[in-house]
């Protein structure tokens, strides 16, 4: 039997801290990835998965995720943006769509992933397991704080909480599926992160599966070093996932950008649009927010250049190399 979830919630709200300045100037599940908005990857992945409804928080720019979606959909499918004036991180929205989702199983998937994990997988071992909640996990470079257990697909300690003393083998990879009972676990108008309910869950007999996934690629983008080094990655690679494949994506130099004569963009450069890119400048690997102007014999390597004002270009520079 194929299991199908339809609703899910996508997280928008986070502020982006370690983004500044770019998250100055637009939402981090707004920032462009080769000329697409962060958060539609993850969109485009939930409607290949089945999902109908989304529902997207958002906190920090609300005028900007209004100016994404101004119709309330995405290629067809509804969606709702929930503001949030006060934050109330990953449980505390959760509880926020309660007389949204109603009754059925939900997705929740953060907006400021880029991936294409097989998220079939994790509603199959949802739904075929009777868990109250499904994590997809990750080794990653982050830390592993999550204990699982091979043989009965559970998981049987976070962050040594529940006192296993066992160290964690995985991360939390950004995706879960939740069956609606959560909801009466999570107090009303409060900010709470899912960590304290999933471990309140777990002391009291809880069903928190977990699902190794480990194929794919997968870009945590929280850092101005890591969205760089995604536009490398996937440059160098060629990397489009399984989701987006036939269609424009990624778009390296948007068409109404004008490059001069005698430039170059190089690596995994990306060029929005109506960039001005005056002669003899050489982009490597290298991110042109749109309306962004590059002056004559200018030399950027992993930078990335934002219009701000009436400056013509404020360039903010990284370690990245």
């Amino acid at each position: 039997m194929i299991h199908r979830v339809r609703k899910a919630l996508v997280l928008g709200a986070g502020l982006g801290i370690r983004l500044r300045p770019l998250t100055n100037l637009v939402p981090k599940p707004l920032l462009p990835v080769f000329g697409k908005p962060l958060i539609t990857f993850g969109l485009d992945h939930l409607r290949r998965a089945g999902i109908e409804k989304f529902w997207v928080n958002s906190h920090h720019l609300p005028d900007r995720f209004r100016a994404q979606f101004p119709e309330g959909e995405y290629n067809g499918t509804p969606l709702e943006l929930v503001h949030e004036p006060d934050l109330l991180e990953t449980g505390g929205a959760m509880k926020n769509v309660e007389h949204r989702i109603g009754d059925e199983p939900f997705v929740v998937y953060s907006g400021d992933l880029l991936t294409d994990l097989p998220i079939d997988r994790l509603v199959e071992e949802h739904c075929s397991m009777r868990n109250d909640v499904t994590l997809a996990m990750r080794t990653t470079a982050f830390s592993k704080g999550i204990h699982w257990h091979r043989e009965t697909g559970r998981i049987v300690d976070l962050l040594g909480a529940l006192g296993s003393g066992e160290s964690g083998e995985f991360d939390f990879a950004g995706i879960s599926v939740w069956n609606p009972s959560v909801f009466s676990r999570i107090p009303r108008a409060t900010r709470i992160s899912f960590i304290p309910i999933l471990i309140e869950w777990m002391k009291s007999g809880g069903k928190i599966g977990g699902v190794p996934l480990e194929e794919g690629r997968w870009f945590n983008v929280g850092s101005r070093k890591e969205y760089l080094s995604g536009h490398r990655i996937i440059a160098q690679e060629r990397w489009v996932p399984d989701y987006l494949r036939g269609g424009p994506w990624p778009v390296q130099v948007d068409p109404s950008a004008r490059i001069s004569p005698g430039s170059k963009v190089e690596g995994g450069s990306s060029v929005g649009a109506q960039c001005t890119i005056e002669g003899d400048v050489l982009l490597e690997d290298s991110i042109l927010f749109p309306g962004s102007f590059v002056p004559r014999g200018t030399t950027l390597r992993s930078c990335i250049v934002a219009s701000v004002g009436i400056d013509p270009g404020t360039y903010l520079e990284t370690d990245f190399l």
